[in-house]
C-alpha cells in the first residue's frame, strides 16, 4: 500500500527528516509533503501581488496564498502528522487539524507533554498522539505493513 503524508505544524527543528528517514529505513512507501519551511520564502508568499501599507496585509496575502497549498495537500493526503515545538505557538498548526478534523481527514499530533492541557481538544479527534518522530514511523509502519 502507498500512502501520501502531510507534515504540517513546527518548522524550526529537523522533525520531518527523521520520519522520512525512519521510512525511508523501514523500506515504507510513502510520500511525503508539507508546507514551505522557509519562513521568508513563507512570509512574502503574497508579495508578487503588490505592495501591502501595512504588516497584516502582507500577512493576509501571503496566508491566503499558503493556504492553497497546505488546503490542496492536505485534501491530497491520507494522513496529516500535526508537529507542535515547544518554542513558538504554531496557530497554522492547530487550524490545519481542525481543517483535517472537518475533512474528516486522519491525523497524528507530535508534540510533548507539556503542552498536552492547551492541545485536549486537538488531540482529542486525531487518531494518536506521538511525542517523537520514531512513534510516528511506527504508527505508519503498522498502517502499511499490518
Amino acid at each position: 500500500m502507498s500512502f501520501t503524508v502531510y507534515l504540517s505544524g513546527e518548522i524550526h527543528t529537523d522533525w520531518r527528516e527523521e520520519i522520512q528517514r525512519g521510512a525511508e529505513a523501514a523500506g515504507l512507501d510513502v510520500v511525503f509533503t508539507a508546507p514551505v519551511t522557509d519562513h521568508d520564502a513563507s512570509d512574502a508568499a503574497g508579495d508578487h501581488l503588490g505592495p501591502a501599507c501595512e504588516g497584516f496585509w502582507r500577512d493576509h496575502k501571503s496566508s491566503k496564498v499558503n493556504g492553497i497549498r497546505t488546503k490542496t495537500l492536505i485534501e491530497q493526503s491520507d494522513l496529516v502528522v500535526v508537529r507542535f515545538g515547544d518554542k513558538y505557538k504554531q496557530w497554522n498548526a492547530a487550524f490545519d487539524a481542525g481543517y483535517c478534523a472537518a475533512l474528516g481527514k486522519p491525523y497524528v499530533t507530535l508534540h510533548g507533554e507539556e503542552i498536552v492541557h492547551p492541545l485536549k481538544e486537538v488531540d482529542a479527534a486525531a487518531m494518536a498522539w506521538a511525542t517523537t518522530p520514531a512513534q510516528v514511523v511506527e504508527i505508519l509502519r503498522y498502517v502499511l505493513r499490518a
